[in-house]
């Protein structure tokens, strides 16, 4: 019995540990894109690895940030397209390396009122 409570403390902060890290190597790719885009794609590569290793999710502003066809960091006007379909009200980034697609919806002012 004392076994599975130690190993279910280790795995929360081990969780806690992969979301810091994770947090970091998103930082160190938005950090070193201009000046080494393959480096930052092999940090957003790291990033994924640790969140599937230790069951941690990313932040959904974390999954906008990368390419899940390519693994190349996002930077709208470098290496992505971003632009507003007014009609469906969404937000279409496509990554110009790979070509991929990705829609997001949002809400416009006259929306929310």
């Amino acid at each position: 019995m004392m076994r599975k409570k130690i190993f279910s403390m280790n795995k929360k902060m081990n969780q806690k540990i992969a979301k810091e890290r994770i947090r970091l190597l998103f930082s160190e790719a938005e950090g070193s894109f201009p000046e080494h885009p393959e480096r930052s794609k092999r940090f957003i590569e790291l990033a994924r690895k640790i969140g599937t290793r230790h069951n941690v999710t990313l932040s959904a502003e974390m999954k906008k940030r990368f390419c899940k066809e390519c693994g190349e960091y996002l930077v709208p006007g470098n290496n992505c397209i971003v632009r507003l379909d007014s009609e469906k009200k969404n937000i279409v980034i496509k990554c110009k390396k790979c070509g991929s697609i990705k829609r997001y919806p949002y809400k416009s002012r006259k929306d929310k009122k």
